[in-house]
């Protein structure tokens, strides 16, 4: 029984020891990622890492980690990997170029959507994103790379309605002269205008209004 019992114990030692091996690549490609540590990141890549690798701990792709911090050096190396998975998202629904753009990081954008990153799909989009950071100029580039202008949330929150809300006017004036419907509602039965109302926005409220009216003066 005794040597039973420690043929068992040293069978999970071993195993122990083995997961925390395989841990250790991990552990370095996140960290690697956060510190834009494009050399530790290609040896990884050499020796049989994934481009795709998962923070256990957040559940984000190094690839999202790496746009988190602005560790472009990184996202290029990784974005050089002909299998990665652009879609790969998050457990909060996060995605790869959703990040890029909330971090008004333009040149991950463009490299992202020239290797073929999804634009729109259900729910939250990039253009959310954009918007909610207020970069009107992600926004104009989604919205010429097709993203669609009028994209709801599962609250039904419009990219206008995003930009109204978080005060960014530029953004607001770029989408609504794009075409963005202002007379949509949100699940609360609220326009955009009134959404900006709401979070003490006068003079982007003013400006839906007048967009509404007809009065693009004021655009």
């Amino acid at each position: 029984m005794f040597e039973l019992i420690s043929r068992l114990l040293l069978a999970a030692a071993l195993a122990g020891a083995g997961a925390s091996a395989a841990a250790e690549p991990v552990r370095d490609f996140v960290v690697a990622a956060q510190m834009d540590n494009a050399s530790m990141v290609r040896k990884l890549l050499k020796n049989g890492g994934s481009p795709d690798t998962v923070d256990p701990v957040t559940g984000q792709s190094v690839l999202i980690l790496a746009l988190r911090e602005g560790a472009n050096d990184v996202v290029n190396v990784l974005l050089s990997q002909p299998g990665i998975d652009l879609e790969l998202a998050a457990p909060n629904g996060n995605r790869a170029l959703m990040m890029a753009a909330f971090r008004r990081n333009k040149p991950a954008v463009l490299a992202l959507l020239a290797k073929g990153a999804i634009v729109t799909y259900p729910g939250w989009t990039p253009l959310h994103y954009a918007a909610a950071s207020g970069d009107d100029e992600i926004v104009r580039i989604l919205l010429e790379h097709h993203a669609y202008i009028d994209a709801e949330t599962p609250s039904k929150l419009t990219p206008l309605m995003i930009a109204a809300r978080e005060g960014h006017e530029a953004a607001a004036r770029v989408l609504m002269r794009e075409g963005a419907d202002a007379t949509l509602k949100n699940n609360e039965s609220l326009t955009a205008a009134q959404i900006a109302e709401r979070a003490d926005k006068p003079r982007i409220a003013d400006a839906i209004v007048a967009h509404l009216s007809g009065h693009r003066g004021g655009l």
